[in-house]
Order: C-alpha cells, then structure tokens, then sequence
C-alpha cells in the first residue's frame, strides 16, 4: 500500500515539531540501498507503557530499571534508541505480554520513518543491535501501516555484548533465527513509511539497513542516504 499523501504530510508535519528536539532528515533509497540512524525516526507511537529512549555522550541513562551502561561510545554516531524501562533481562524475571513483550508486531513502542524510494521491490533488513541478555534481542518491522510475516520477529544470538548486524527471523524451529526471512516488499517507486516495533524491551538500536542484496554490513555500515530535496 502506497503511503497516502494525508499520511505523508502529517508525518512531514510531526518531524518539524515536539516529536523530536533536533531537525530529523528524510532518506532516500539509492542503488538498491538505504542507510538510517535508528535516532533519526520522524515520530514515535504506541508508547504509553514502553518508549525508545535516546542515549549519547550527554544523555547516559534513562527510565530505571536499566541494568546495561549506555553503550553510545561505541554506537554509530555515537547515539543510539532504547525501549526502557526494561524489567526483563532473563528466562528467571516474569514475563508479561503487553508490558515487557509484545509478540504481535506493531502493537507497542513503533518508530516511524520516511523513505523515498527510486527502485521497488525486495530488500532484505538489517539492524544494528547490542544484546546483553537473553531477553533484549527481539524487534519487528512493518511497511506503510502492515506488518507482514517477512518483517516479525527478529532475532539475535550471536554478538552478544557488542553492537552487531542481523538479519534473521525467529521460528518455532529455530529460535536464532533463520537467514533470508527479514524482508520487505516495496511495492511502487516513491514515499513509503518503515516502522519498527517492540518485541522485548532492553532492546538497543542503532542503525538499520535495507539492502537488494543479501550481505553483511562492514563495521558501522553504509553512510546514511539522505533525502536531498
């Protein structure tokens, strides 16, 4: 779905405003990539119960409990997102669904984005995360207001304690993950919004990529592709 031009300009209008404290930019999709700084969201919703929290060398904390140091040093642009507070870091701590977790994409703590894209089609997704523990290692990601299958449940193991890109989607059978599952369609050339959603909270976000192509990201990853107007 197409995003709509109403949409589009309440989302333009949410980046100029109290939604975020510094001027947001639009990206571009170039050459079958697209390169964002996970802090550089236009809009957040669905955050009355969990919200991203940017950390970076003046901000180090936020909403306790917050077991994890502020890793921003080592982050991309040396800022990065956390969904706090996190009262679940391990299999021991209570789960509750709707607090901690959300299973179902798109129901709790979304970012917004706004890409322009020159070329449609398939592109694989990569997210930049630092996982701790056993339960901060989960996100989702939608397009244009749907969350299809391709885009639920991403999931870390490896990496831990380290800013690391993935691409895998957790599965009944396989609980780290499965590569080439994590993907978005896009369906026309044009403006079209990405979202991401909570799946666990503690969880560190710092760079996300769409790629034609399936291939690791190198060190922090591409330089953003930023929408010149």
């Amino acid at each position: 779905m197409l995003l709509n031009q109403s949409k589009l300009f309440v989302l333009l209008f949410m980046s100029s405003t109290y939604y975020l404290q510094a001027q947001t930019p639009l990206f571009e999709e170039r050459d079958g990539i697209v390169a964002v700084e996970a802090e550089h969201f236009v809009g957040q919703s669905l955050d009355d119960i969990r919200k991203w929290y940017r950390l970076d060398e003046q901000i180090k904390e936020g909403p306790k409990p917050d077991i994890d140091p502020s890793h921003a040093t080592s982050a991309s642009g040396q800022a990065y997102l956390e969904i706090l507070p996190d009262t679940r870091t391990n299999h021991s701590e209570k789960l509750i669904p709707g607090e901690n977790f959300m299973n179902t994409a798109g129901k709790m703590a979304m970012l917004h984005y706004l890409v322009y894209f020159n070329n449609p089609g398939k592109y694989y997704v990569w997210v930049r995360a630092y996982s701790t523990g056993s339960e901060d290692n989960g996100i989702h990601v939608g397009l244009d207001g749907e969350w299809p299958e391709s885009g639920q449940r991403m999931q870390w193991c490896e990496g831990k304690k380290q800013w690391t890109w993935e691409s895998k989607q957790r599965t009944v059978e396989q609980h780290c993950g499965v590569p080439e599952l994590i993907y978005l369609e896009i369906p026309t050339a044009g403006w079209h919004e990405i979202t991401f959603s909570m799946r666990e909270d503690g969880f560190e976000f710092d760079k996300w990529m769409l790629s034609k192509e399936y291939k690791l990201p190198e060190g922090s990853g591409p330089a953003e592709t930023i929408r010149k107007f």
